[in-house]
């Protein structure tokens, strides 16, 4: 078993923002830091998701992120939380866990498995709370990744139907070397079932492991207000009038709405004698809950929300979606409607007045990646991607699909003058840059190579251009638009009879190379 090292995190007296599935990305678990929050958890990973995923450091953004082989960024973090966030996985192998908390570990300052959450996405592959009924494989799971990673695991749970049978998994969960485990005090899916106050407060005491107390928002009446406020120290933070005013509107008619604002998490963390508490809805509602002087005006939230969404390249639909959450009843205010109707995320900030902030962001972004594209193309002679092709003709060449006619691209001119000339069509190869996630290609054309030394954010481009140099290099014409009429001239004759001029006719969808590009070539 790992000795536990110096620095590690500690589960002890902490208020934590759970994991959210499309709210638990980095501009949430960011803003929940600013306002107090001690551990931030990100939304439930998928193991196999994560296991396709390659490690990006992105100098644009100073971010580390996982990016899956579509190009989407699955997980992002920086500097800032590296020792506040714990990466939540769903797993149901050991070994996968295994290999996805040894990818992370370094960026990350703890690991947590997922064995609460009840929707079929999860529990069909047998994670989440199927994982509650196989008790040997939650110990597997956990063992394996205790001996296997430095950082501290744990697990969250939902309760079981028995008192008995919860206590008893969860000394099972201890043995295993964890740093603390999470209770979600329900038996059942819900938001209106009630918390279980009693069970958590029960395995609080039976265990010597932090206990993180999961909280929605609501607490069933299986507790009273005289044992919870009898539990609590005199004068907590000052507020104990509040508290007991607190406890006694919410505990009288029984399942209510508790956790509001800071007082609250504290009433709770004492209601059930857990080291933490872990704060869900709340928290998306409004992340200034974790301030202990107070709640936030709700629009100045959203603002400094969306301030770390377009800072960090959010997806906008992501931002989108949390937005929506925090505005909850006003969604059918004049703003809640532009929101509703955005679909980028230029416009949510011209919904709430930030234009101009998104594009002094968007802009300096675009300088940054360019600064990175000049620092790189100066360095070219030492990228791993160019030393391979130190022949290729080479020229500063950027293609602009304005230059040419609707239907008609330097590819496209290329794959038939390779045609013509009976020789075997253009071979494309599609690198991407870590540093900023700009391509470059190289083209092959009768053994010779041929490449742009500029890099794109797209391969579409990137390639275009390429085949442009080509082209030159060969003294084709590239098809533009000023080239004169006689592209036009064939692409209607094409049009008409269906042949080019002296081609043989052929399968059109082979003049799209990136769709029988193999993937052998492809470098990404």
């Amino acid at each position: 078993m790992v000795n536990q090292a110096v620095g590690r995190l500690c589960y002890g007296n902490k208020v934590i923002l759970a994991p959210m599935v499309r709210v638990g990305t980095l501009p949430m678990r960011l803003l929940a830091l600013d306002y107090g929050a001690d551990i931030v958890y990100c939304e439930e990973l998928i193991d196999l998701k994560m296991l396709q995923c390659r490690r990006v450091v992105n100098e644009a953004l100073d971010t580390i992120d996982y990016v899956a082989t579509d190009d989407r960024v699955v997980f992002r973090t920086c500097e800032r939380e590296k020792n506040h966030v714990v990466f939540q996985m769903g797993t149901a192998d050991a070994q996968r866990a295994l290999t996805v908390a040894q990818l992370v570990e370094n960026d990350v300052a703890g690991i947590d498995v997922n064995m609460g959450c009840p929707k079929e996405y999860s529990t069909k592959g047998g994670m989440g709370v199927a994982l509650l009924s196989n008790p040997d494989k939650i110990e597997a799971i956990l063992s394996t990744l205790v001996k296997g990673i430095s950082k501290p695991v744990t697990c969250k749970i939902r309760i079981l139907p028995s008192l008995e049978d919860t206590i008893n998994l969860v000394k099972r969960i201890e043995r295993t070397g964890v740093a603390a485990v999470a209770v979600h005090g329900r038996k059942e899916e819900r938001p209106q079932h009630p918390v279980h106050c009693d069970v958590i407060k029960a395995v609080s005491e039976a265990v010597s492991i932090p206990v993180i107390a999961k909280k929605l928002e609501q607490l069933s009446s299986t507790f009273n207000d005289t044992t919870i406020v009898n539990a609590m120290p005199i004068n907590l933070f000052g507020i104990e009038n509040e508290l007991f005013e607190l406890f006694h509107f919410c505990m009288h008619g029984g399942s209510q709405e508790i956790i509001k604002d800071f007082a609250g998490i504290e009433a709770f963390r004492w209601a059930t004698n857990a080291s933490s508490v872990m704060v869900a809805r709340a928290a998306m509602w409004n992340p200034s809950i974790f301030r202990k002087e107070g709640l936030l005006p709700a629009e100045k939230v959203l603002k400094e929300y969306l301030t770390y969404a377009i800072r960090y390249d959010s997806h906008y639909s992501n931002t989108k979606y949390c937005l929506c959450q925090m505005l909850r009843d006003k969604l059918e205010s004049a703003q809640g409607k532009k929101l509703h109707a955005a679909q980028s995320n230029e416009e949510i900030c011209e919904a709430f007045e930030m234009i101009d902030y998104y594009k002094e962001v968007m802009a300096d972004l675009e300088a940054k990646r360019d600064q990175l594209n000049a620092k790189d193309q100066g360095k070219s002679e030492q990228q791993p991607e160019d030393m391979e092709h130190t022949d290729a003709i080479q020229m500063a060449v950027r293609f602009n699909k304005r230059e040419y006619p609707p239907q008609i691209t330097p590819k496209m001119i290329l794959l038939e003058w390779c045609r013509k000339q009976k020789l075997p069509q253009p071979v494309y190869e599609t690198v991407q840059r870590p540093s900023d996630r700009l391509f470059n290609s190289v083209v092959t054309v009768a053994d010779q190579k041929y490449r742009s030394s500029y890099w794109d954010k797209t391969k579409k481009v990137v390639e275009q251009s390429t085949a442009i140099v080509c082209l030159r290099s060969l003294g084709v014409s590239e098809g533009k638009l000023c080239e004169g009429e006689n592209l036009l001239k064939n692409k209607r004759k094409r049009d008409e009879t269906g042949v080019p001029n002296g081609t043989e006719v052929t399968d059109t969808s082979s003049l799209d190379t990136n769709k029988r590009s193999s993937p052998s070539l492809t470098k990404v």
